[in-house]
């Protein structure tokens, strides 16, 4: 896509982070769009900062993980403006915890939004996107949807999930007026920390929830307007894959070069089995007590 001016986008998780920054860059470029969060007041600030661009916008509570909230999301969208460009995947939330411990309840929360959410908005925009004359559909993933972490398995599976499904989207679209991309971000500076469910005790960590939310904006460098600004460009240049952030690039070339022992040469091996150690020290002062 040469152009997004007179274009129509969708973005998902529009309220904060990526999404919000999105948005914005969007409107600069002359897009109309369509803002969905399930957090109305985010939506709020994301509206007046896309007004402050002189940019035309909706906004929209959603939460992507019911199916009819979305089909009735897309049909307002279709609806309003009549045509769909863009759709942007990108509501997302995380877990912290063992697959031991972890509840089959979180885990169903957190694949409910990161890879339910993505199946049901493509399913619901689909229909309307092949009206156009172009169209493009941009899912995000995350470097975690290429290589395996310690404690972030619910996480893993929900974004190796959403790669797969994006890419059998783009071989079944090729030669088609759709386009269809997957985003890898490393870390980048956005709310989904704080949104996270983090079960620090099972980790054995001696961090605070607190803590190592600003220990994560602290160490992290990507901003969300500069991954905004490098999807778009992904999108124009209509890249398969965008990875975004030098720990992501890196990542994803140690993964590619040792795929038996990427955890051991990026620290997650060791990492683990420290807070695992600690971890069961803990369980077992706790039994002699």
């Amino acid at each position: 896509m040469k152009t997004f001016s007179g274009r129509v986008a969708a973005v998902t998780g529009a309220g904060s982070g990526i999404g919000q920054a999105l948005a914005v860059e969007l409107a600069k470029r002359g897009c109309a769009v369509a803002l969905a969060d399930k957090n109305l007041d985010a939506l709020k600030l994301t509206q007046e900062l896309v007004y402050d661009n002189d940019g035309r916008c909706s906004v929209h509570a959603l939460d992507v993980s019911d199916r009819d909230a979305v089909t009735q999301f897309a049909n307002d969208v279709n609806k309003r403006y009549g045509e769909v460009h863009l759709l942007f995947n990108n509501a997302g939330v995380t877990l912290v915890d063992t697959i031991e411990n972890q509840s089959i309840e979180d885990m169903q929360w957190l694949m409910g939004i990161n890879y339910w959410g993505v199946v049901h908005c493509t399913q619901a925009f689909l229909p309307y996107m092949r009206q156009a004359p172009e169209a493009h559909i941009i899912n995000v993933s995350s470097i975690f949807g290429m290589l395996a972490v310690p404690g972030q398995s619910a996480y893993n599976s929900s974004k190796f999930a959403v790669r797969g499904y994006t890419e059998a989207l783009r071989h079944e679209n090729l030669g088609t007026s759709l386009k269809v991309t997957c985003v890898l971000p490393g870390g980048v500076k956005t709310g989904i920390m704080t949104s996270s469910r983090i079960k620090i005790d099972r980790l054995g960590s001696s961090q605070s929830k607190e803590e190592m939310i600003r220990n994560f904006n602290t160490k992290v460098k990507t901003t969300p307007e500069q991954a905004a600004l490098r999807i778009l460009k992904g999108v124009e240049r209509d890249e398969p894959r965008v990875v975004i952030g030098w720990d992501a690039k890196l990542m994803d070339l140690v993964t590619r070069l040792f795929p038996r022992s990427y955890d051991r040469i990026l620290g997650f091996r060791r990492r683990f089995e420290h807070q695992s150690t600690i971890a069961t020290a803990n369980r077992g002062a706790s039994n002699t007590t």
